[in-house]
């Protein structure tokens, strides 16, 4: 799979995010969510403590090797490496499932407003479809060239129907602006930790799976209490 195309890297300097970048065909994304499920059977009780189809920083990667094998994928890390250059961490993969009917949404934010990693340039969210992510099931929603500014203020609203782990959300986000980010089964997009978006409920008839990793370079610091790890995918970490 060839890294991102010229156009391709313009347009996410540009915009913050980059909708429709082919990672599988349609046949890879269907085994992929085939395996995905079976997880899910043999776990009813979940793993870690969480269920399968929610790993909110318990970092999937570590323990469902679907993952960690995901988070290596060429096709992935070529496009990465475009943005970040050649040495990529992967700090977190999680699964975001919505089912069909359900009223679960994300709500305005800027990943890296609580990851404790200041204003970095230097990480990267991608996010791969293994299902038919579209308007209708909640694909997510971008503000093109928000990533252009500083994290803004988010306020907590802990809504049970908010994936997102506290609910946080940007208030007064002109929704006019929004583009929406369709994607095809075995499709991704990428985008950056200051760049605005949300995603709607699915109001499809089929799952809406999603899987997220984020890539870091070896020169991002965290600076929350406690430590924290990622995994070297690519290159060398020559920061330790």
């Amino acid at each position: 799979m060839p890294a991102l195309t010229p156009d391709q890297y313009a347009t996410y300097q540009r915009d913050g995010y980059l909708a429709g970048v082919p990672v599988f065909d349609a046949t890879e994304a269907r085994t992929l969510r085939t395996e995905i499920e079976a997880i899910e059977r043999d776990h009813p009780d979940g793993i870690a403590g969480m269920p399968v189809g929610r790993f909110m920083r318990v970092n999937g990667h570590v323990v469902i090797p679907l993952l960690a094998g995901l988070a290596r994928t060429p096709g992935i890390l070529d496009a990465v490496e475009r943005i970040l250059g050649p040495n990529l961490l992967a700090w977190s993969v999680e699964l975001f499932i919505k089912e069909p009917g359900q009223k679960k949404i994300v709500s305005w934010h800027q990943d890296l407003t609580y990851w404790g990693m200041g204003e970095t340039d230097d990480e990267v969210t991608a996010w791969v479809a293994l299902t038919d992510v579209t308007v209708e099931a909640g694909c997510m929603r971008f503000i093109p060239g928000s990533h252009k500014g500083r994290i803004v203020a988010h306020h907590d609203t802990f809504d049970e129907n908010n994936l997102l782990s506290r609910g946080q959300e940007i208030a007064g986000v002109d929704e006019d602006k929004a583009v929406f980010g369709p994607l095809r089964p075995g499709e991704m997009s990428l985008h950056h930790g200051r760049c605005f978006h949300a995603s709607g409920p699915n109001l499809s008839d089929d799952r809406r799976i999603g899987a997220v990793i984020r890539y870091v370079t070896p020169g991002v610091r965290e600076g929350m209490d406690g430590r924290d790890y990622a995994m070297l995918v690519r290159g060398v970490d020559d920061r330790g």
